[in-house]
């Protein structure tokens, strides 16, 4: 289970229910048929996550969630870095009214289902991403 790993940068962060979380990443993938290579998950600050979309992206915009995908080949198993901005994540829970728990599961999910080949540029992508989002939080056991 070292093939996801979670670190902090720039900010205190420790995940909690770590071992949890990962055995629940792991069945996300499973049930869509991927394979974990290696993920790490790097938690941060806004103003960290503003210059990794300035300077890989060219995005001037705070964001949640940026999933860099490693991998030479989409069929490879999955090899990535995700950066998360615990300051969004902190807002976007408030703004949503729901826990800060349930709202770092979701952008965690949300990482791994880019990287299993789901995307949200349409709408109706975003409603699909939003129902396996939905559908794998109701598997996560608190």
């Amino acid at each position: 289970m070292d093939n996801i790993n979670f670190f902090s940068e720039d900010i205190d962060f420790t995940l909690k229910s770590e071992d949890q979380i990962i055995a629940w990443l792991q069945r996300i993938a499973e049930a869509e048929n991927s394979s974990i290579e290696e993920i790490s998950y790097v938690f941060c600050s806004d103003d960290y996550l503003l210059k990794i979309n300035q300077e890989y992206l060219d995005h001037d915009y705070y964001t949640d969630i940026i999933t860099f995908d490693n991998r030479d080949n989409p069929e490879d198993p999955i090899e990535s870095d995700i950066f998360i901005s615990i300051d969004r994540v902190t807002e976007n829970a408030s703004d949503q009214n729901v826990s800060f728990e349930l709202e770092l599961k979701r952008v965690l999910a949300h990482g791994l289902l880019h990287l299993i080949g789901y995307n949200d540029k349409t709408e109706e992508e975003q409603q699909l991403m939003r129902e396996k989002e939905e559908a794998y939080l109701s598997l996560q056991i608190n």
